[in-house]
């Protein structure tokens, strides 16, 4: 199953047709300037089938983001008593 991915002004636009394709099981993507803002699916998708294509589409999009900044420090350190 794919996620469409609509704009906000196209989901504004075509709102009947996006809620046809959540009823047929279609979840759809709506990003505001390029970034997701919500996502509409229909409540069976939520109780039924959600949570796992939930996980496996956030660990989809967590790989292929790039890291936010370099990790300049190793665990021990979060233990340390010394600044």
């Amino acid at each position: 199953m794919s996620m469409s991915t609509v704009s906000a002004a196209d989901a504004n636009r075509h709102f009947s047709r996006l809620l046809r394709e959540v009823a047929a099981g279609e979840p759809v993507t709506i990003v505001s300037r390029g970034k997701p803002v919500a996502v509409m699916v229909s409540p069976e998708f939520v109780t039924t089938r959600g949570r796992a294509t939930a996980r496996d589409a956030l660990l989809q999009r967590l790989r292929q983001q790039q890291p936010a900044g370099a990790r300049d420090w190793v665990r021990e350190d979060l233990y340390r008593d010394e600044p």
